[in-house]
């Protein structure tokens, strides 16, 4: 389960890393470095537009010929697209073709994603005692961190072995190709979990099966519009501590982008602990108080760190530490937190599509957003666009908390 979801992000963070450290260079060399990083993040948008597009041709292939052809296929999609960009030519070698290509894998990268889909969180918080759904819903949520560490170690490595030409030219192309030979490998461990009977009874048990997207949204479209909006903070915060401060770093800083990889790294296992301390916490308190105070924490950080980094009280590191710790409290409750609201036979259609919003909505275009922000108004824009997002996480929880009462399971 662990290791399915760490490739995925493996080949999720190998993407965002090189979105700032190589194709603005590589695709846009006519262009400043701000310029051509707000290009990159254009195109990094584009497999949060395609994975509700993938959920719902994948939902048609599990329909028809099942969950294990559906995640072999999907897997297959997103390790041979991360692989292929492995052998994106340079803007100076092909043109604009060899934009429009990377446009295309990136794309089918989200196909693949929305794909690659499974409902593990939900079905792991729906399965479990009462006392430990914070526990067990957590466990997915590991992948991203750990998939984080093995990409920014394996970049950071490349970075500070290599000279910048030889890292350009051909040493960067070298995480794509360990993406791929680390999906065929959390492709059959998570086919194992898939085939085995326990897996397949649970799934009967709690009706996760995939149905038509227009009845789940004639049903339950107002539980997926919460349950998009509820991990809001969340999912931009993912992305502001990992590919945003990269670009902060590379365009605003002398810091050496290695070097800086390496403290992202350190602040990913924070990030983890404390997805293990939310699973504790959670089942304490509860889930959506969890995600409540975590948005608060989230809200009093965009509200300060902009202050204490103009006075120099505070410096990148630190801000990337904090931020990862804060992370790992709330991102490990984000997913399936609503699961329970839906109708058993919308459960899993209703989860999947509810995950792509969120990720659409809270992450697909956070990096552009803070960027452009960042270039306007400098450090005090993007903790006012992150102040926004904890303010509409905790609308949302206040309103659900209403909202949940009324639905049964």
């Amino acid at each position: 389960m662990i290791i399915g979801r760490s490739s995925e992000f493996f080949d999720f963070f190998v993407y965002c890393i090189a979105s700032v450290l190589v194709f603005p260079q590589l695709l846009f060399p006519g262009e400043s470095a701000i310029v051509g990083t707000i290009h990159s993040f254009f195109i990094f948008s584009l497999a949060f537009i395609a994975r509700p597009i993938g959920s719902l041709v994948f939902m048609t292939v599990d329909r028809r010929y099942g969950r294990g052809t559906k995640l072999t296929v999907a897997m297959f999609l997103l390790g041979g697209s991360t692989a292929a960009m492995a052998f994106l030519p340079s803007f100076d070698s092909a043109g604009m073709f060899a934009i429009y290509l990377l446009c295309v894998l990136r794309f089918t990268q989200g196909l693949a994603l929305g794909g690659a889909w499974d409902g593990l969180a939900s079905l792991l918080a729906l399965n479990a005692p009462d006392n430990r759904k914070g526990w067990y819903a957590m466990m997915p949520q590991l992948g991203a961190p750990l998939g984080f560490i093995l990409a920014s170690s394996l970049f950071a490595y490349l970075i500070l072995t290599l000279s910048p030409e030889d890292f350009l030219a051909f040493g960067w192309r070298y995480a794509f190709f360990v993406a791929f030979a680390i999906n065929v490998v959390a492709l059959f461990a998570r086919l194992r979990l898939v085939a085995t009977s326990e897996f397949g009874s649970l799934l009967e048990k709690n009706e996760l099966q995939a149905v038509r997207v227009r009845d789940t949204i004639r049903h339950h479209g107002r539980t997926v519009l919460l349950g998009a909006l509820v991990p809001l903070v969340s999912y931009a915060l993912f992305h502001l501590v990992t590919v945003f401060a990269l670009s902060w770093v590379v365009l605003y800083t002398p810091a050496n982008p290695g070097q800086f990889l390496l403290t992202q790294g350190v602040g990913a296992v924070l990030c983890a602990l404390g997805i293990i301390a939310s699973g504790f916490i959670a089942d304490q308190i509860g889930r959506r108080r969890l995600l409540g105070y975590s948005a608060a924490i989230i809200a009093v950080g965009a509200l300060l760190t902009p202050l204490l980094y103009a006075y120099n009280i505070i410096n990148e590191g630190m801000i990337v530490l904090g931020g990862f710790a804060v992370l790992g409290l709330c991102f490990g409750q984000a997913a399936g937190t609503l699961a329970s609201n839906f109708k058993r036979e919308y459960r899993y259609t209703g989860s999947a599509l509810t995950s792509d919003l969120a990720w659409l909505l809270g992450a697909g275009f956070a990096p552009l957003i803070a960027l452009l922000l960042c270039v306007a108004y400098g450090p005090i824009g993007v903790g006012a666009y992150l102040l926004s997002g904890a303010a509409v996480t905790l609308l949302v929880l206040h309103f659900n908390k209403q909202f949940g009462q009324k639905n049964t399971d």
